[in-house]
């Protein structure tokens, strides 16, 4: 389920052969963000998205580019992989370190994962309960996963990521509020009260609003914009009565909101923040979505089977298609011409066409179909009373009077539309870097991962005992913003001097850039009170051969006054080597004057990362600081 770069391309053999020493910089040398292997420049630039340098804590801008060395022409369509760890003070860029660090981070150990991956991607799951799971899907099915659990105040209903990516906001009706979680953190930093029972979610394109349906009763029934550079709401616009579905037009200028109990869809004007007019749609609007083509936006009517397209500039009705009653969900293919509306209680799907406003397909769907999503090739088929999936071609579709050709997986045991709570949001969705969909079954209380071509999922994991709703993803990996630029947004971690390393599978290149973090006075200070212990690393030297013994030495701090802890008796080290093949605890020594000690005969050459805890102070050891040892092959020499 990685990008491209990693699909069936587990290639380590071979990289040691690489040349990666050729253009490295000599050891003590500035650090080098350039170079050249193989007939392929590497550029790298490592910018903080607020300008304020590169400090730890603080999220930068990560680009490679790569182009070819003779001509300096872009060499677009590459998937490169790449990561960011803290270096010992031994290690040097564009070495066999090198090698052997991308050999490690390819290979996907827990033991060793880099700290800030380049490559990932989270799969996010809107439970049934009051809250989110998040899960790292990079390390294969079957295993634990869970990054984060986002406590919610109450049960969402919808949920929108915005454009940057570093916000998740949640709709929750039962709490008459609007959660915002920080995607980097996992935690809900802010609580909006928007209006009354806020439900449907919509993001305007250009970012700027936030749109949210307010369900709640008499003059508390409208939507709200909220300002997604301040995260406040900037205006609250009464509408008819609902509950209301809502979609935002291409060019981000309107906003076209249902209002289930007036029979009307209103459209609204962002330049304005006002309500232009109302449009007659039938007595029950229930589903809404917009057509780029047609420029007007296309409501489904349940009892009437009317499908009505609002222009923004027409008071009627720009056309009325007719479908049968019991009409669900509506949905635009990619480009904007083929629409789907779901029948579920007569086992329908309609397919119409927005260039000539005509029903040009009717196909039989067994089992209540509720939903449609789409990825490139192929629509999405939910169905309430099975687990069976429907796949419909895009590209076999669309002309009238033929019948809707179908194939089908089944994405569980049981029926994937069935739920203690429905939600809007999608239920399927594309996987990154793959012609592949999650899809959340709330009954198996489980994602499954089908490729595309397949009789059956790949794989699934589990969603830790909770029924997910709906899922969503959120990519981090490297994207292609212009032609040979591959870029993302991370968040560094603690200072010190890190490597960047990234791996090239075509042309195949491995090249590691050093940069500094530096350190944020005021994040130190915070983290030194938060943490139990002040930990200070005191080795005498983070390089060695293989089978000479280093001492691991620590001093241990009381946080608030900084004086030495004296006698701890539970003071343990971990060493782990960088394969995650071999890994030791070490019972550490009290020297005095907060000193502790272990010794370390490291067996095999390799990197090597060294923690320290103690359990007494309630210090574990992934909150201690890491030191990471490099372990030459050459033998100890013999005692004179």
């Amino acid at each position: 389920m990685r990008a491209p770069f990693v699909a069936g391309t587990f290639l380590l053999a071979g990289l040691a052969a690489l040349a990666v020493g050729a253009g490295a910089r000599e050891e003590g040398a500035p650090p080098a963000l350039q170079a050249e292997d193989r007939g392929v420049h590497l550029d790298l630039k490592v910018e903080a998205v607020d300008g304020k340098g590169i400090r730890e804590g603080a999220d930068v801008a990560v680009r490679f580019r790569i182009s070819d060395e003779a001509t300096g022409t872009p060499l677009p369509g590459l998937y490169p992989a790449a990561w960011m760890d803290p270096v010992g003070a031994g290690e040097v860029a564009n070495t066999g370190d090198c090698t052997r660090k991308v050999e490690a981070f390819l290979g996907g150990s827990l033991f060793s994962r880099p700290a800030v991956d380049l490559n990932a991607y989270y799969v996010l799951a809107l439970n049934a309960d009051s809250t989110i799971t998040v899960v790292d899907p990079l390390f294969g099915f079957g295993g634990t996963k869970l990054l984060a659990m986002v406590d919610l105040r109450s049960p969402g209903q919808d949920w929108v990521l915005t454009r940057d990516a570093t916000h998740l906001l949640v709709s929750l009706p039962d709490s008459d509020r609007l959660a915002v979680v920080e995607a980097a953190a996992w935690k809900v930093t802010k609580e909006l009260e928007a209006g009354p029972r806020p439900g449907r979610l919509a993001l305007q394109p250009d970012g700027a609003y936030l749109w949210v349906a307010l369900d709640g009763p008499g003059g508390g029934s409208g939507v709200a914009a909220v300002d997604l550079q301040t995260l406040r709401v900037a205006a609250r616009i009464a509408t008819g009565a609902g509950p209301h579905d809502l979609v935002v037009s291409d060019d981000s200028r309107f906003v076209f909101v249902t209002n289930r109990g007036a029979g009307t869809a209103s459209v609204i004007d962002v330049a304005r923040l006002a309500r232009l007019h109302d449009v007659p749609v039938g007595p029950a609007p229930v589903s809404i979505a917009y057509s780029p083509l047609a420029k007007a936006a296309y409501v489904a009517d349940e009892k009437t089977g009317r499908i009505t397209a609002v222009s923004p500039s027409r008071r009627e009705p720009a056309a009325v298609l007719q479908a049968r009653p019991g009409l669900g969900q509506l949905r635009f293919a990619p480009g904007g011409r083929l629409g789907f509306v779901v029948d579920p209680g007569h086992d329908l799907i309609h397919i119409f066409d927005a260039a000539s406003n005509r029903v040009v397909q009717t196909g039989e769907m067994q089992d209540g179909p509720d939903q449609v999503t789409f990825s490139g090739d192929l629509a999405y088929v939910r169905h309430r009373g099975s687990e069976i999936v429907l796949m419909i071609p895009l590209s076999q579709v669309g002309q009238e009077g033929k019948p809707i050709p179908v194939v089908d997986f089944p994405a569980g045991q049981n029926p994937a539309g069935r739920m203690s709570r429905p939600s809007p949001a999608d239920s399927i969705v594309r996987a990154p870097g793959a012609t592949a969909v999650l899809v959340a079954n709330p009954a198996d209380k489980a994602i499954y991962y089908y490729k595309e071509g397949t009789a059956a999922p790949m794989g699934s994991f589990v969603n830790y005992g909770r029924e997910p709703r709906a899922v969503l993803v959120v990519d981090r990996s490297l994207k292609e913003r212009s032609p040979g630029s591959y870029e993302t947004v991370a968040r560094l971690g603690q200072p010190g001097r890190y490597q960047a390393a990234l791996f090239l599978d075509s042309p195949r290149t491995v090249r590691c850039f050093d940069f500094e973090v530096a350190a944020d006075p005021e994040a130190a200070e915070r983290r030194r009170q938060e943490l139990p212990l002040v930990v200070e690393p005191k080795l005498e030297r983070t390089t060695l051969r293989m089978g000479e013994t280093l001492p691991l030495r620590y001093r241990l701090l009381d946080p608030r006054t900084l004086q030495p802890k004296e006698d701890l008796q539970d003071v343990g080290v971990l060493v782990v080597l960088g394969s995650g093949t071999w890994h030791r605890r070490l019972g550490a020594r009290a020297l005095g004057g907060g000193l502790y000690e272990a010794d370390l005969t490291p067996p095999a050459a390799g990197s090597y990362t060294v923690s320290v805890e103690c359990p007494s102070q309630k210090l574990p050891y992934h909150l201690a600081p890491q030191v990471v040892l490099r372990v030459t092959e050459e033998p100890p020499k013999p005692s004179p």
